[in-house]
């Protein structure tokens, strides 16, 4: 895997990888930024809770769950001094389908966690991760 950031001026930057989509990149104005693209840590929370997101999803789908909607929600701590990193994560899953069974969310989760998610195992060697799941009835 290749990835790339080029400068655009001041604090702001575009990314790029082997896809080709790009994704820009900015700071807080209090530290001389534009305000104008993703912050590097939000992106780190998004790659969690997209990996784990498509291996869960998958997952169900293979299971044969009826699942209408489905969200991840990562709640990262960061340190207070820097580098800021993360100091806890809980990743929230929220499932609404049809008789969506709670084994079969579990167990995905878990496979996700466990053997599946590459973002989940990098980040679990220097930060506590938690996960919580929601299950809701769809109408």
């Amino acid at each position: 895997m290749e990835a790339t950031v080029t400068w655009g001026g001041r604090l702001s930057f575009t990314g790029t990888a082997d896809t080709g989509f790009t994704v820009p990149l900015g700071a807080d104005p209090s530290v001389g930024g534009d305000n104008d693209g993703f912050r590097p840590m939000e992106l780190m929370a998004i790659s969690l809770a997209g990996c784990t997101a498509m291996d869960v999803i998958s997952i169900l789908q293979k299971k044969r769950q009826d699942i209408t909607a489905f969200e991840v929600r990562i709640h990262a701590e960061q340190a207070q001094d820097h580098p800021h990193v993360f100091t806890k994560v809980l990743v929230e899953y929220l499932v609404t389908g049809h008789n969506v069974q709670q084994a079969a969310v579990e167990r995905a989760i878990e496979l996700s966690e466990t053997k599946y998610c590459p973002a989940q195992a990098m980040l679990h060697k220097a930060v506590s991760i938690e996960h919580t799941y929601q299950i809701r009835e769809a109408e």
